[in-house]
Protein backbone atom coordinates (compact mmCIF):
# COMPACT_ATOMS: atom_id res chain seq x y z
CA UNK A 1 0.00 0.00 0.00
CA UNK A 2 0.79 3.47 -1.05
CA UNK A 3 2.26 5.56 1.91
CA UNK A 4 -0.59 8.04 1.86
CA UNK A 5 -3.29 5.61 1.26
CA UNK A 6 -5.59 4.68 3.66
CA UNK A 7 -7.26 1.16 4.01
CA UNK A 8 -11.10 2.34 4.77
CA UNK A 9 -11.69 -1.54 5.30
CA UNK A 10 -9.73 -1.49 8.83
CA UNK A 11 -13.00 0.17 10.39
CA UNK A 12 -16.22 -0.58 8.38
CA UNK A 13 -19.05 2.28 8.19
CA UNK A 14 -21.29 -0.01 10.41
CA UNK A 15 -18.53 0.75 12.88
CA UNK A 16 -18.55 4.11 12.58
CA UNK A 17 -22.67 4.28 13.05
CA UNK A 18 -22.56 2.09 15.72
CA UNK A 19 -19.71 5.27 17.81
CA UNK A 20 -22.03 7.89 16.91
CA UNK A 21 -24.73 5.85 18.18
CA UNK A 22 -23.23 5.39 21.64
CA UNK A 23 -22.21 8.82 21.41
CA UNK A 24 -25.18 10.07 20.36
CA UNK A 25 -24.21 11.84 17.22
CA UNK A 26 -26.31 12.39 14.61
CA UNK A 27 -23.64 11.35 11.09
CA UNK A 28 -25.29 11.77 8.03
CA UNK A 29 -23.36 10.03 5.26
CA UNK A 30 -20.64 12.51 4.06
CA UNK A 31 -19.88 12.50 7.74
CA UNK A 32 -19.55 8.95 8.03
CA UNK A 33 -17.41 8.97 5.23
CA UNK A 34 -15.08 11.08 6.76
CA UNK A 35 -14.81 9.70 9.84
CA UNK A 36 -14.23 6.23 8.83
CA UNK A 37 -11.52 7.47 6.89
CA UNK A 38 -9.76 9.41 9.82
CA UNK A 39 -10.31 6.38 11.99
CA UNK A 40 -8.79 4.34 9.70
CA UNK A 41 -6.03 6.34 9.43
CA UNK A 42 -6.10 6.50 13.54
CA UNK A 43 -5.80 2.76 13.37
CA UNK A 44 -3.01 2.32 10.77
CA UNK A 45 -0.46 4.99 12.74
CA UNK A 46 -1.19 3.26 16.00
CA UNK A 47 0.05 -0.15 14.03
CA UNK A 48 3.04 2.11 13.05
CA UNK A 49 3.80 2.36 16.74
CA UNK A 50 3.13 -1.14 17.44
CA UNK A 51 6.27 -1.88 15.13
CA UNK A 52 8.83 0.06 17.50
CA UNK A 53 11.13 -2.12 19.04
CA UNK A 54 10.63 -0.96 22.61
CA UNK A 55 12.42 -3.90 24.34
CA UNK A 56 15.54 -2.12 25.32
CA UNK A 57 13.28 1.06 26.38
CA UNK A 58 12.77 0.75 29.81
CA UNK A 59 9.69 1.88 31.39
CA UNK A 60 8.78 5.22 32.89
CA UNK A 61 6.47 7.03 34.94
CA UNK A 62 8.00 10.35 34.13
CA UNK A 63 8.75 12.18 31.25
CA UNK A 64 11.63 13.69 32.71
CA UNK A 65 13.94 11.60 33.84
CA UNK A 66 14.80 13.73 37.09
CA UNK A 67 11.61 13.61 38.22
CA UNK A 68 11.94 11.36 41.15
CA UNK A 69 8.92 10.28 43.50
CA UNK A 70 7.20 14.10 43.43
CA UNK A 71 4.29 12.99 45.90
CA UNK A 72 4.72 14.73 49.04
CA UNK A 73 3.29 13.69 52.61
CA UNK A 74 -0.05 14.48 53.28
CA UNK A 75 0.17 17.52 56.03
CA UNK A 76 -2.43 18.36 58.02
CA UNK A 77 -2.73 22.54 57.37
CA UNK A 78 -5.10 25.17 58.27
CA UNK A 79 -8.30 25.31 56.14
CA UNK A 80 -10.60 28.34 54.72
CA UNK A 81 -13.71 28.71 57.56
CA UNK A 82 -17.22 28.12 55.17
CA UNK A 83 -17.35 32.22 55.01
CA UNK A 84 -14.23 32.67 53.91
CA UNK A 85 -14.44 30.02 50.87
CA UNK A 86 -17.60 31.49 49.92
CA UNK A 87 -16.51 34.76 50.14
CA UNK A 88 -15.93 35.47 46.30
CA UNK A 89 -18.42 33.10 45.38
CA UNK A 90 -20.96 34.61 42.68
CA UNK A 91 -23.06 32.54 44.66
CA UNK A 92 -24.09 30.50 47.31
CA UNK A 93 -27.00 28.90 49.63
CA UNK A 94 -27.64 27.50 53.20
CA UNK A 95 -23.61 27.73 53.03
CA UNK A 96 -22.79 25.59 49.86
CA UNK A 97 -21.38 26.67 46.36
CA UNK A 98 -24.68 27.07 43.87
CA UNK A 99 -24.08 26.18 40.15
CA UNK A 100 -25.66 25.95 37.51
CA UNK A 101 -27.88 22.42 37.36
CA UNK A 102 -26.22 20.73 34.19
CA UNK A 103 -28.07 17.97 32.80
Amino acid sequence: MAKNAVNNNAISRDVVKYVAELSRLALNEKDTATFQHQLARILEYIAQLNEVDTDSTPPTTHVLPTMKDVFREDVLGESLSQEEALKNAPDSVRGFFRVPKVI
